[in-house]
């Protein structure tokens, strides 16, 4: 049976929520689940909840618990990582709030923008050690990446680690589950997408109808107005924030380039030199308050983990789906998978990685190639090409002046002495991360 590694389980959401789907897979039964985290109280946490309703419902998995990556590695077959450094929350504040202090008028500050390059700095090198360990102890196992910024982790990876079978999955592709049925007044399962571009920078590019190939976007267009006025009043049901449920940029995304988003503000925003000016910032700051607090209390809210062990509830991450695909070989079409370019989309680099539709078999992910992608919507994502290469170069050459043209390069900075200020202050704030930086 399977070996299913989870890598940073002592995290809540992602570690019981993963839990929660393996056992509702009939194709996993009876397969090993090995928990491992740096934070043994975390970890311990995970585990007992894990236990007890892999009892409480006779799942039949094998459980287990280390804080030993090297042991946690051992025979794996799968291994998902979903990780985070230091204090998430006080050290994601720094990220978002220090550089508006020195001008720049960032969103958010968790991918894109200065504080996405700080992010980056902390996290890549955790996760290459991750990768090391992986290639040494369990090459031949598939990789599988949650944790953010995605984008910028999953370039250092496979520029470092050509060799592992690495994707990165988000859930953001997701929000078309829940608007396109409304919007084309028919069942999912009778749409098919194409969508593609970067990481929390994607959008729609074909919905149609599966039993009659009818084009979806002209009745998407009639109600765009209508259904997202709507949604916005009744708050929106997939980030839960208001007042204007993260759609300033998301609007004005659409209006320009004609194509509708696969996610909101507090990402697509982050990617673009004007996205402040039009963001709707009060629900982006209800929207992370409401994440921030779901977060630190989850474990104390025995609501909040008990209905993800409900046996009938839905699969909400993709990767249970992907892992039956590999063991049965099964061609599943996958909706987003982030892998390198070569050659997916035109006109951005090879080895940039792009969040493109993906085929699922024995041998793993691959891409779908998206022809005739927008040219107007392409030269926003080539304004990420610099800023992505030059964060791994930092990370990989521990380059602090590297770091420093990765932030000249990102269309939100337009100070140089500004921009070199910032990083000498948080260089000193997240020394602890930062410092092997020289």
């Amino acid at each position: 049976m399977a070996k299913i590694v989870l890598i940073g389980a002592g995290s809540a959401i992602f570690g019981l929520g993963t839990i929660s789907d393996i056992f509702n897979s009939n194709v996993l039964k009876g397969a090993t689940i090995t928990l491992h985290d740096i934070n043994q109280v975390a970890l311990g946490k995970t585990k007992d909840i894990a236990e007890k309703y892999n009892s409480k419902f006779s799942h039949n998995f094998k459980i287990e618990a280390t804080t030993d990556r090297k042991v946690a590695l051992k025979g794996a077959d799968f291994c998902i990582i979903s990780i985070e450094v230091g204090h998430r929350f006080d050290l994601w504040d720094q990220d978002w709030k220090i550089p508006l202090q020195y001008g720049f008028r960032q969103i958010y500050g968790e991918n894109g923008g200065p504080g996405g390059l700080f992010h980056s700095l902390r996290i890549i090198p955790p996760i290459l050690e991750i990768c090391e360990d992986i290639k040494t102890i369990c090459p031949n196992s598939f990789v599988f990446n949650y944790s953010n910024p995605m984008q910028r982790i999953s370039h250092a990876v496979t520029t470092k680690f050509p060799e592992l079978k690495y994707t990165g999955l988000c859930h953001e592709i997701n929000s078309m589950r829940k608007q396109l049925p409304d919007l084309m007044e028919t069942n999912y399962e009778n749409i098919e997408i194409k969508a593609g571009g970067l990481n929390h920078f994607s959008i729609l590019l074909e919905a149609k109808y599966r039993d009659t190939k009818r084009d979806g976007y002209p009745i998407i267009r009639e109600k765009f107005n209508t259904y997202y006025s709507n949604l916005i009043n009744k708050y929106d049901d997939y980030h839960k924030s208001k007042p204007g449920a993260e759609r300033g940029v998301f609007f004005q995304l659409y209006k320009d380039y004609g194509y509708l988003p696969i996610t909101v503000d507090s990402h697509l925003g982050e990617y673009l030199q004007w996205g402040y000016n039009v963001a709707d910032h009060d629900g982006i700051n209800e929207f992370y308050n409401n994440y921030r607090n779901k977060c630190l209390n989850f474990h104390e809210n025995a609501s909040a983990f008990s209905h993800l062990f409900d046996p009938k509830k839905e699969i909400y991450e993709r990767i249970i789906p992907i892992i039956e695909a590999i063991i049965q070989d099964s061609n599943l079409e996958e909706e987003a998978v982030n892998i390198p370019n070569n050659n997916l989309i035109d006109s951005l680099p090879k080895d940039i990685v792009v969040e493109v539709p993906g085929n699922i078999n024995k041998n793993g992910v691959s891409g779908v190639r998206l022809d005739n992608y927008p040219s107007g919507f392409r030269s926003l994502l080539n304004n990420q090409v610099g800023v992505i290469q030059l964060t791994t170069d930092a990370v990989l050459n521990k380059s602090k002046h590297s770091a420093y043209l990765a932030m000249l390069a990102d269309p939100i900075v337009d100070n140089p002495k500004a921009a070199e200020n910032l990083l000498e202050t948080m260089l000193d704030v997240q020394k602890e991360y930062l410092g092997y930086l020289s």
